[in-house]
C-alpha cells in the first residue's frame, strides 16, 4: 500500500487528476496495472491507447465506466469501460462503485481507486486491503504530533544508550539494561514507520517532515544491530534476533522475558551480569571499518579486554596498523570519559 500512496501522493500527475475529479463532484473508477488480468472483466468502452495527463483522466471521468491505465500510468488504455467482476467475491461496500472496486482488487493484482461522488472520497483497494485518503492539512498535523513524539522517545533513547555505555565501561552491565535498550530502539522505529507512511501519502507535502525523520532516527536501525550483536549468545543470528523484536506486539515488546528470549537467555534471570563485545562502541569511532572491528572483537571477545589491550596487541589486528591503533584507544578513552560523566551529572 506504501507504493500505491505513492502513485497518488500530491505532486503527482494522477493526484492533480484525482483532486479535478473529486472538485467536480463527479466520481469515478481508475484501475492501474495488471492489464491482463483486468482484461477479461471488461466489458464495452472503447480503447483509447493515450498519453496519460491529468486533465485526461478528469475528461474522461465525466463518463460513467470504469478507466484502464497502465502500471506506470503512462498510458490511459480504456474508458467507460463496464467492468464485471466475479460476483461471488465478499465485500463489504454497499455503493455499486465501491463494491466493483473492491471485488476487482481482489480478483486481480491490479490498484483500484475509486471516488465518492457523493461523499467527495478517495478511496484504494489493493488485495484485501482498503484505504481513505486523508485531508493533507489532517494528514500532516497527525505527522507533526507523531514527530514531537518521536523527539521525545529519541531523547529516552539517548539517555539509555548513554547509560548502557557507562556501564559497559565499567563493566556493570545487566541483561535489563541490554531489554531496555531494545525496547527503546523499537518503539522509535516504529514511530518512525508510522511517519514514513505518512511522507509516503503526503508526496511533496512531506519533505520537511522528511528531512526532521532522518535527523532524528540517523543510524539507529545500524546501532540497534550492534547493539544485538554484543549481547546475543549467538553473534551469528543477530540479524533474526533484530526482525524478531520488530516482529513482536505492542504487549510481547514491553514483556523483558519475550525479548530476552530472542536473545537466547531462556528464563534468564533479568539481573545477571552480561559483557558486551565491543560492537556498539567500536562501531563508533570515525573511520573505523566494520571489518577491523569483526577482527578486533573476534582477537579480544569483549570490550573489556579490548580496553585493556595495549597499542602493540591492537596493531597486530590485521588491518588495524599503528595509527589506527592510537585511535581506537584515544577514541574509546574519549567515549568512556564522556558516557561517565554524563551518567553522573
Amino acid at each position: 500500500m506504501i507504493e500505491a500512496f505513492q502513485k497518488v501522493a500530491p505532486g503527482t500527475e494522477m493526484r492533480e487528476g484525482l483532486e479535478h475529479i473529486l472538485s467536480a463532484q463527479t466520481g469515478a473508477l481508475i484501475v492501474v496495472g495488471d492489464v491482463e488480468g483486468v482484461e477479461p472483466l471488461c466489458n464495452g468502452g472503447f480503447v483509447l491507447d493515450a498519453d496519460f495527463t491529468a486533465q485526461r483522466l478528469f475528461e474522461l471521468a465525466k463518463m460513467d465506466g470504469a478507466i484502464i491505465v497502465d502500471e506506470n500510468m503512462e498510458k490511459i488504455l480504456r474508458a467507460n469501460v463496464h467492468l464485471v467482476p466475479d460476483p461471488s467475491i465478499l465485500t463489504a461496500e454497499t455503493g455499486m462503485r465501491h463494491r466493483t472496486a473492491e471485488r476487482v482488487a481482489k480478483q486481480t493484482e491490479a490498484f483500484v481507486i475509486s471516488i465518492s461522488q457523493r461523499r467527495e472520497i478517495i478511496s484504494l483497494y489493493l488485495d484485501d486491503l482498503k484505504y481513505a485518503l486523508q485531508d493533507i492539512r489532517v494528514l500532516l498535523a497527525k505527522a507533526n504530533q507523531a514527530l514531537q513524539t518521536l523527539e521525545k522517545y529519541r531523547v529516552r533513547l539517548d539517555e539509555v544508550s548513554s547509560n548502557l555505555s557507562a556501564l559497559e565501561f565499567e563493566d556493570l552491565v545487566t541483561l535489563t539494561d541490554v531489554v531496555t535498550g531494545l525496547q527503546r530502539s523499537e518503539m522509535l522505529h516504529r514511530v518512525s514507520s508510522e511517519i514514513s507512511r505518512y511522507i509516503s501519502e503526503l508526496g511533496t507535502e512531506g519533505r520537511l517532515i522528511q528531512m526532521q525523520l532522518d535527523e532524528l532516527v540517523g543510524n539507529i536501525e545500524f546501532q540497534t544491530l550492534m547493539l544485538v550483536r554484543d549481547y546475543a549468545t549467538d553473534v551469528e543470528k543477530a540479524a533474526d534476533v533484530q526482525a524478531g523484536v520488530s516482529n513482536l506486539s505492542a504487549e510481547a515488546l514491553l514483556d523483558v522475558t519475550a525479548i530476552s528470549r530472542l536473545l537466547g537467555y531462556d528464563m534468564a534471570d533479568l539481573e545477571q551480569p552480561v559483557h558486551a563485545r565491543g560492537y556498539r562502541l567500536l562501531s563508533k569511532i570515525p573511520r573505523l571499518p566494520m571489518a577491523v572491528v569483526d577482527r578486533i572483537v573476534e582477537r579480544f571477545h569483549d570490550l573489556k579486554r579490548v580496553m585493556g589491550a595495549s597499542l602493540e596487541e591492537l596493531d597486530a589486528v590485521d588491518g588495524v596498523g599503528p595509527m589506527r591503533a592510537q585511535a581506537i584507544a584515544d577514541g574509546l578513552q574519549r567515549l568512556k570519559e564522556y558516557n561517565i560523566l554524563e551518567r553522573y551529572i
